[in-house]
């Protein structure tokens, strides 16, 4: 994230006031057997969130003030699949919105006598609170093309309200391409489709050939589209069309897809099939969030659509230099990492790079510059910082140089791998500064960018060792 603008410190060099986003942290998973997740944050002080059940039969909803609060909140059965007919099997990916002051729920639906006839549909509420209120079903939104249609989303873009959704278009081939058109009415499009993604990459054509899930988030007057591809095993992964707010995105030339997948399986930290996103915001509205469902194994027996296990997930959003969304790795279950920027240098993030610990700005492999803050290895109110991609690692002194090494379980390298978290040497209020467990007066301190422990002496070594948690 972008620092704050640079102030000047009396008798010192510039440096940036306390991060503009400040870390946010959770602990992975928040629900087990829970798809397809969307959370929406409403002006009431309430996060708001649905996912598809293992069973294809319902809708689910379970509301709190705080994102970590919906791991534990009771659920609600909101609405139950028909017994015949449309609506009636394959209750898929439900999606909540708030539109000119009543709710909708966006789902898909097969029907009970031929359950791959899956179309979306839609719910509608009045009520103050979804979980309680009365819902009216408005019907399938009805499209040009009447073929497999799912995962509808919508969302505002200069005014105009759009849908995007995953069909089936037979003149394409097999599979799903992403659509978008403009909305008359919550349940209604108006105007004819356009088809802005159609799965060619070989990421998105593994096992099927799938672009679907969309999800918008917007920031810098640009429009970021993820979308999840191919099968729904350890394959899934999410990719992402970019188009420019103020473009005509109805023009499929407007949008700019990823040649590579954003965000997908990652062995080290045991998450595959990392998808069907979603966006939200942290509760001081400083931090977007991602949320998505992932499963914490590789192997499943027979169509992924039986297992059960998606498990949602959710982990801070970073942002780019050049304002682009960098999603980095799915992190390991629990606590969720942070970044750490630099005081007196706000671009500049603390990385490690053939295992060295350094100082870099624009560290676009994300999960390079991220580190889990956990229980010291040594000594009672401790921490150490564990490396996000290298589960396992440590930041430890050696030589007073810091490193990032894997935990031998020796009483050295707990030692040498764990500190105090102290108030910040030049930053009391929002920095942070790291002192040597068993080097008591040495602190993390960068200097030519490279970061080591040593004793603090001058203004300079306090604030080359005070950071902020991002």
């Amino acid at each position: 994230m972008a620092a704050g603008p640079a102030v000047l410190a009396a008798g010192g060099p510039a440096h940036a006031a306390a991060p503009a986003s400040p870390s946010v942290t959770f602990t992975n998973p928040i629900a087990l057997q829970r798809a397809d997740p969307h959370i929406h944050k409403h002006t009431d002080g309430y996060y708001y969130f649905t996912a598809t059940v293992p069973a294809y039969d319902r809708i689910v909803m379970r509301r709190a003030t705080t994102l970590q609060g919906l791991s534990t909140a009771p659920e609600t059965t909101i609405w139950t699949k028909h017994s015949s007919g449309e609506m009636g099997a394959h209750i898929w990916a439900p999606e909540i919105h708030f539109i000119d002051g009543k709710w909708y729920v966006y789902f898909a639906a097969g029907a009970s006598d031929d359950i791959w006839k899956i179309r979306p549909y839609v719910l509608e509420s009045g009520s103050a609170n979804p979980l309680t209120g009365t819902w009216t079903e408005k019907g399938r939104i009805a499209l040009p093309l009447d073929t497999f249609s799912l995962d509808a989303t919508t969302f505002v873009v200069g005014g105009s309200r759009y849908l995007s959704w995953a069909q089936n278009d037979p003149a394409v081939g097999s599979g799903t391409n992403l659509y978008l058109a403009k909305l008359s009415n919550p349940w209604t499009i108006s105007g004819t489709p356009v088809r802005i993604s159609t799965p060619t990459h070989a990421w998105e054509t593994v096992g099927h050939r799938v672009n679907e899930g969309p999800a918008v988030i917007q920031r810098g007057g640009k429009v970021f589209m993820a979308f999840s591809a191919a099968a729904t095993d350890a394959n899934y992964c999410l990719g992402l069309l970019t188009a420019s707010a103020s473009a005509d995105l109805l023009n499929p030339a407007s949008w700019t897809k990823s040649s590579q997948p954003v965000f997908r399986s990652n062995d080290a930290t045991g998450q595959y099939g990392p998808g069907h996103n979603t966006f939200t915001v942290s509760e001081d509205g400083k931090s977007d969030v991602l949320v998505y469902h992932a499963r914490n194994y590789k192997d499943i027996s027979g169509d992924p659509l039986n297992d059960p296990n998606r498990r949602t997930r959710y982990q801070k959003l970073y942002w780019n230099a050049d304002g682009t969304p960098n999603f980095g790795i799915p992190v390991a279950d629990g606590v969720t990492p942070v970044r750490f920027s630099s005081y007196n240098f706000p671009d500049r993030f603390i990385r490690h790079w053939e295992y060295r610990a350094k100082l870099e700005p624009n560290v676009t492999n994300l999960a390079d510059s991220q580190f889990r803050v956990v229980a010291g290895l040594s000594g009672s109110g401790t921490v150490s910082l564990e490396s996000a991609n290298f589960p396992g690692y440590y930041l430890r002194h050696k030589n007073y140089e810091l490193w990032v090494e894997k935990n031998d379980g020796s009483t050295t390298f707990r030692n040498d791998a764990t500190f105090s978290r102290r108030a910040g040497l030049a930053d009391s209020a929002s920095g942070v500064s790291f002192e040597s467990y068993n080097f008591p007066g040495r602190y993390i301190r960068h200097y030519e960018n490279l970061l080591y422990i040593q004793p603090m002496s001058t203004s300079l070594d306090r604030q080359d060792a005070t950071y902020y948690a991002e």
